[in-house]
């Protein structure tokens, strides 16, 4: 220990550069030396696999869960707050609804950090809108952070005080957030029928495509709504099996949009949207691990462009499918994980969750600074 202790910080911060998230958080443990050098040194761990973290929907605490699939392997992260709600990765960090706030409150966090910032209030206060984000490509910067970068924020749909009369009435203008700038504006408007659905039947989570938004809506038959950022313009696409589906969800597929579906008995099945908004099946789950998850239980899923997670709830388990490294390009594998039953020798109680793919890192980020 004397000998690590004597290494100057610069040399010992590169060494816990190479650490996974988990073991430099017990690194910076160990002593007061440690924790010092990992605090005043920018440590860009991150591994290029994500991790799957497990949210309470109910208040459990200001905690959540998260997977290592590296060496297949629970934590427990404590949160900054206790009440949020994820809705988007943004490379390392996590934008995520507040929940204990009756109109939509948005946040920056990092869960693995406990770094936590609130974004500022919209210009229309509104309860259940539809929210996307838009990642800004900036490769030609050389100061681009693939791990924080900029993005948009786009808000549409939800209920807003009626201008007369009081009550309440759909909100039919678009806000969008740039962090670049750090404010809201309007950008634009929603028919006031697609407004209806982002508020009743869209979740809050959503896929990009280039300069294109996608919300699945939750009311059979189920579809998908689009909204192109750039022309302001709104479409709909139909979905394949709509009437049959029990749960639907977009995810990024192979650099286009994939939509993950199934029923209870346990069928379910991945597509991806080609050229003329055609629906093409490209993948099935195993008839066993889709016996195995979706057996008469309700089922949510969750997908980024390296995985697709289908889950229930912390304990029961989760089905994974991931691209393989360094084989056939475009080929995945599905398998098994079980779920989150013990951290550090202690038990967990098993509760619903929502589940968010995040590529960890414990660098600082000036985005919420």
């Amino acid at each position: 220990m004397s000998i690590w202790s004597n290494l100057p910080f610069d040399i010992l911060a590169n060494i816990f550069s190479f650490l996974s998230p988990d073991s430099l958080a017990r690194a910076r443990s160990v002593c007061k030396n440690w924790h010092t050098c990992s605090k005043a040194y920018r440590i860009a761990t991150t591994t290029t696999t994500s991790w799957f973290l497990a949210l309470p929907i109910r208040n459990h605490g200001p905690h959540c869960y998260a997977h290592n699939p590296v060496i297949d392997k629970w934590h427990q992260l404590s949160l900054p707050i206790p009440s949020i709600r994820p809705i988007a990765p943004i490379g390392s960090l996590l934008l995520s609804r507040v929940t204990n706030s009756t109109t939509l409150q948005l946040g920056l966090c990092n869960p693995f950090t406990r770094e936590f910032r609130h974004l500022p209030r919209l210009h229309v206060a509104r309860t259940n809108p539809a929210v996307g984000v838009v990642t800004i490509s900036e490769s030609s910067n050389p100061n681009h952070n693939v791990r924080f970068p900029s993005f948009r924020v786009y808000v549409a749909g939800g209920m807003s005080e009626a201008a007369q009369g009081g009550g309440a009435t759909y909100e039919t203008k678009v806000e969008m957030y740039d962090s670049r700038f750090d404010t809201w504006r309007i950008v634009g408007s929603t028919p006031v029928e697609f407004a209806v659905r982002l508020t009743v039947w869209t979740p809050n989570e959503n896929v990009c495509i280039g300069e294109t938004l996608y919300w699945v809506t939750s009311a059979r038959a189920y579809s998908v709504m689009g909204f192109d950022v750039g022309r302001n313009t709104w479409s709909e696409l139909g979905v394949p099996m709509a009437e049959k589906l029990e749960f639907a969800t977009l995810v990024p597929r192979n650099g286009a949009l994939g939509l993950v579906g199934g029923t209870c008995g346990g069928t379910a099945c991945i597509w991806e949207l080609n050229e003329g908004d055609k629906w093409c099946l490209v993948d099935k789950v195993p008839l066993e691990l889709g016996l195995r998850l979706l057996g008469g239980k309700s089922v949510k899923c969750v997908g980024n462009e390296d995985a697709i997670c289908l889950y229930r709830d912390l304990g029961y388990g989760m089905v994974l499918c991931k691209k393989v490294v360094g084989e056939i390009m475009g080929r995945w594998e599905w398998v098994w994980v079980d779920g989150c039953g013990y951290t550090k020798g202690k038990q967990v109680y098993n509760c619903p969750i929502r589940g968010a793919l995040v590529h960890p890192s414990l660098a600082s980020s000036s985005l919420i600074f």
